[in-house]
């Protein structure tokens, strides 16, 4: 960061005042303009040179000049230089009218032989700075090139603060020397040009020195200032410049020169090929690129001259053809620091897309990621056009419920675990719709396929898609048919979602979802695993006995009760939740079970599965299933997995004999989330055709911020509720590459950041005067300042000021839009006043005019008691009137 910033008048104006209580301490290291720069660093965590310049008027010019430098030497990636001229007091107006060097009219002539001084303006510009080459690699929007600069001094010249045209002349060549440029190479100068009689013949003259030399006499080197438009910004002014120049660029217009009438006769115009631009000149592209110089000189000394380049592109590389990954629903993706800032984030864009109709809605996707800074707060629309997506993000705007918009707040640290659904989870046709929209999706479901159906005695993509009431669609739900299908679409689920950019820091599954959760890990080769699971499958179909799954509403503790004594023919299958558990076994031992707590009014649903799992009636498929695990390699799983037995942090899936107890031990699926929960986790994503677990998940989780979502919804076809999973997930923190939705995209302007407004601008200072100096004694009153004891007998009189300003809450009391002051404050004057003069009681309070604060401006306030009568007791009034 390079900030060029001048003498700063803020916080001088408390030099004889009075700090704010709620600054001391602070007010130095808030203002000193060398933390300028650093509090850039600071509040974009930027860790290269950060360095505020101070050379008065080329200030920003010499940041630019440091930045290139620093880019050029490697020292950072990216550059911020600018400057800011904020005028905080009249004292820069006041000084330079004294050297009788102001305009009397407020405008800058610029080279113009009625030039009579600058005029004092105020302005703030940043520019953003990368080698060029590092910028065509990251895609940037490169609007200019900065081909050469130069900094210098004038060393001891003619007087401390004139200029000196040998300085001027030598900072020119010395810029275009970097630039390996001659003179007729610049189109344009954007001169210093302040409008003094004696700054602007001499620049006039260094000008004519240089590229006014050797020039064809069609071909003149055009000369222009800003600060005829806008007025002298200072250290601002070598920014503006260089701004000026980009956008002349782009528009292929020289601006011209405003208030000239004729050119300074105190240069000699005819010894060089140099012309005022007192009109505008079309400036289109040609065979060269075009170019211009800048120029900024500081009272200072220090001259800086940089030279500006059109950006040529080169001829673009064939672009890297990138299949869609995902055919679906388009994303418009808003974030904001705030819950309000993504919201008018949001009305900016509604604004936007309303006004221009033919906006592409997938280029305002693709810009809205690809060109916009990501922050906590965020909201997904989703919609298939242009209609919907409106629609959808206007309803979101009038508050009104939208199933197609997706709020979250992101966390960075968030950790993301992939829950693969058990048995249970299939459904007839699952991953037809995610096949035919997404090439990823397929292939990958095409590879687990032919895994799987050398296994089995027909091809399983039969079965997973078959039309309803076919009998293949009733084997489906066949053990043999159901676990080889769940793995298949777990499988290419999670490879689209890797594609997608969306990754697990965990992964955990239920009963047979661990298999699948096993594979992607990196246990077992897709091979290895089909042979498995298809095994497991083949096995368990073929026991003799089926028995039964029950549902209930108990808690473990409870169900082992009622399941004393009967460990040979049932047992607890599962535990889902806190009062959620499965038991399984015998078919009439698990009816008689279940009667017992549908009795005691406990909810008892029995499950829809062929055999009963997770029980004693498992105990024949295990020496078998043992063989099946001698035939296959274990691997060192990649991602970390969280076991279904023991919820521990996985250190047993590569022992054979953990998958033996996981067929008949009971599936501790509770357990499991408490411990991914533990590990961080904040994102679960339940990776099935159904959604079964994010529900059971919901009773487990414990932590108030936690996003459970899942790959399905009743109401949607799969790509829409992919489309939606991936925006819960975006807005919960997790990592997701939208560009993978829609590859080849157009950026398109859209707008800049809403930022929330909010005054840190301090009032100007409370005087501080001597009351005692003045005869007068404090008031510690916050409506009254001061006493006036009057000689002899005389009456006591309180004095205050009364200000909207000074004091806010008053303008709380608005009768018919006038600001009064309440009927108390003024009882409460008198009051002061009575405890001042020793009385006890206020006898008779009247009001005969309300007492009207003007909503600029202040009132001044006079409480005067009068000496006491032969009662003692004494007369009160209160008076007003405008301060001045």
């Amino acid at each position: 960061v390079y900030a060029g910033n001048m003498f700063n008048d803020y916080s001088s104006r408390y030099v004889h005042g009075a700090v704010p209580p709620e600054l001391e301490g602070l007010l130095l290291s808030a203002s000193t303009p060398s933390v300028l720069s650093g509090r850039v660093s600071y509040t974009l965590g930027l860790e290269g040179p950060s360095i505020t310049v101070d050379t008065a008027c080329s200030s920003s010019l010499v940041a630019l000049h440091l930045a290139v430098q620093a880019l050029r030497q490697g020292e950072c990636g990216i550059a911020l230089a600018g400057g800011v001229t904020l005028l905080a007091s009249p004292d820069a107006f006041v000084e330079f009218s004294r050297q009788r060097a102001l305009s009397p009219d407020g405008r800058c002539k610029p080279f113009s032989s009625s030039a009579d001084g600058a005029a004092w303006s105020e302005g703030a510009g940043v520019l953003v700075l990368e080698r060029l080459s590092e910028a065509r690699r990251n895609g940037r929007r490169i609007l200019a090139v900065v081909r050469g600069s130069a900094v210098n001094q004038d060393g001891a010249s003619n007087g401390q603060t004139a200029p000196s045209g040998p300085a001027q002349e030598r900072v020119i060549r010395a810029a275009l020397e970097d630039a390996s440029l001659d003179t007729r190479d610049v189109d344009v100068v954007e001169a210093h040009g302040t409008g003094t009689t004696l700054g602007d013949p001499i620049e006039a003259q260094a000008l004519l020195a240089t590229y006014g030399r050797g020039r064809a006499e069609d071909r003149p080197m055009w000369l222009g200032s800003l600060k005829s438009n806008i007025g002298h910004t200072q250290a601002a002014a070598g920014v503006a410049g260089v701004i000026k120049m980009v956008q002349a660029l782009r528009n292929g217009t020289m601006p011209r020169t405003l208030h000239v009438e004729e050119p300074t006769p105190h240069a000699d115009w005819s010894s060089g090929g140099v012309r005022l631009l007192t009109e505008a000149r079309d400036w289109p592209s040609g065979e060269c690129p075009r170019r211009a110089g800048v120029s900024s000189f500081g009272i200072s000394g220090t001259n800086a001259h940089a030279i500006i380049e059109e950006y040529v592109p080169e001829p673009a590389p064939e672009r890297e053809h990138r299949e869609r990954v995902l055919t679906g629903p388009l994303a418009w993706a808003v974030s904001g620091h705030t819950a309000q800032g993504v919201r008018a984030q949001a009305e900016r864009l509604h604004r936007h897309v309303t006004t221009r109709e033919r906006t592409d809605p997938a280029d305002v996707a693709h810009s809205l990621i690809a060109t916009r800074a990501t922050h906590p707060h965020r909201a997904v629309v989703l919609g298939r056009d242009r209609e919907t997506l409106v629609a959808n993000l206007g309803g979101y705007l009038r508050g009104q419920p939208v199933d197609e918009v997706v709020t979250g707040v992101a966390d960075e640290l968030t950790r993301t675990a992939f829950l693969f659904t058990g048995q249970g989870g299939q459904r007839p046709g699952m991953g037809r719709e995610l096949a035919a929209a997404s090439p990823v999706f397929a292939a990958a479901l095409d590879e687990a396929l032919a895994a799987l159906d050398p296994h089995l005695d027909r091809p399983l993509r039969e079965v997973m898609w078959a039309g309803p009431g076919t009998r293949e669609a009733a084997l489906l739900d066949e053990t043999a048919y159901t676990q080889p299908a769940l793995f298949a679409f777990q499988v290419a689920a999670f490879r689209l979602l890797k594609s997608l950019g969306l990754g697990p820091a965990y992964v955990a599954g239920h009963s047979v979802g661990e298999f699948a959760a096993a594979h992607v890990a990196g246990l077992w080769s897709l091979p290895d695993a089909a042979r498995l699971i298809a095994a497991r499958g083949r096995l368990m179909q073929g026991l003799r006995e089926p028995g039964a799954m029950i549902a209930i509403a108990a808690t473990p503790e409870e169900a082992r009760l009622t399941l004393a004594g009967l460990d040979d023919r049932a047992g607890i299958a599962a535990v889902n939740g806190p009062d959620s558990v499965v038991i399984s076994g015998d078919e009439q031992t698990c009816l008689t079970v279940a009667d017992h707590w549908r009795e005691r009014g406990r909810r008892v649903r029995r499950l829809t599965v062929s055999h009963a799992f997770h029980s004693p009636l498992m105990e024949p498929v295990i020496d078998k299933f043992a063989a099946e695990l001698e035939s296959v390699t274990f691997g060192e799983p990649g991602v970390p997995g969280v076991t279904g037995l023991t919820g521990l942090l996985d250190t047993q899936w590569t022992d054979p004999e953990y998958w033996l107890r996981q067929i008949r031990m009971p599936v501790m699926f509770q357990p499991m989330i408490a411990r991914l929960e533990a590990q961080g986790v904040r994102l679960f994503l339940e990776v099935g055709p159904r959604a079964v677990l994010a529900g059971l998940a919901h009773d487990c989780v414990t932590g108030e911020d936690v996003s459970i979502l899942s790959l399905h919804r009743r109401d949607r076809a799969e790509p829409d509720a992919l489309a939606a999973c991936l925006a819960g997930a975006w807005a919960a923190g997790a990592s997701v590459d939208w560009a993978a939705l829609l590859p080849g995209g157009n950026p398109v302007d859209l707008p800049t950041y809403a930022f929330e407004r909010e005054r840190y601008w301090l009032g100007p200072p409370a005087r501080v005067a001597d009351l005692s100096a003045a005869g007068l004694r404090e008031v510690a009153h916050p409506l009254l300042e001061a006493e006036v004891d009057v000689a002899g007998d005389g009456p006591v009189v309180l004095t205050g000021g009364l200000s909207v300003g000074a004091m806010p809450w008053l303008a709380d009391h608005v009768v018919a839009g006038t600001v009064l002051l309440p009927g108390t404050a003024l009882a409460d004057l008198v009051m002061e006043a009575a405890e001042r003069t020793g009385a006890d009681l206020v006898e008779e309070l009247m009001f005969e005019a309300p007492l009207v604060l003007p909503r600029d401006g202040a009132i001044t306030v006079q409480v005067v008691v009068d000496p006491p009568d032969p009662s003692g007791a004494r007369a009160v009034r209160v008076h007003s009137r405008p301060t001045g």
